[in-house]
């Protein structure tokens, strides 16, 4: 099957809000956490009023599925906020697949879409953290990101573009 990526708009919202609440990963077997933690500030700052000028993703679409399947996005957060935060200027990245996609390689292609648009508007870096346990974490090593540090115990990892 065919995925094809699309610009992450404004309208696109309220999945925007829904993949940020898959990518809030806790280990087995924890399941997701209560949808009230999308509205905690230090969670809401990489969702709310999407469309800004500097965000910047994509959302996964695959062939004969009517709705999108996963979404990866970059967001500049000010003031040394977010687990993620390196300076003002290397956006914090979010990546999340409908549970029925995960672990089939669609989430390296849409990471790789991402990070092309990322490089497209000038960016030099992205960072993101990650828990150890989470698979994905070699993924985005696979996409170019490496460990640079630990954030609350979770791994912290950075790509040049």
């Amino acid at each position: 099957m065919s995925l094809r990526f699309s610009p992450l708009l404004p309208q696109h919202q309220d999945l925007l809000w829904n993949f940020l609440h898959i990518a809030l990963w806790d280990p087995s077997p924890a399941g997701l956490r209560p949808l009230e933690t999308l509205q905690l500030p230090p969670v809401r700052i990489y969702a709310e009023n999407w469309g800004r000028d500097s965000d910047l993703g994509v959302i996964a679409i695959l062939e004969g599925e009517a709705d999108p399947i996963g979404a990866c996005w970059m967001r500049l957060v000010p003031d040394g906020m977010g687990l993620a935060f390196i300076d003002e200027q290397t956006p914090q990245l979010g990546i999340a697949l409908l549970p029925a996609y995960q672990h089939k390689g669609y989430g390296k292609s849409m990471m790789l879409a991402a990070l092309d648009v990322a490089r497209q508007h000038g960016i030099k870096q992205v960072s993101l953290t990650v828990h150890p346990q989470n698979p994905a974490a070699g993924m985005y090593a696979s996409c170019g990101f490496v460990q640079t540090g630990v954030r609350n115990s979770y791994l912290l990892m950075q790509v040049t573009l």
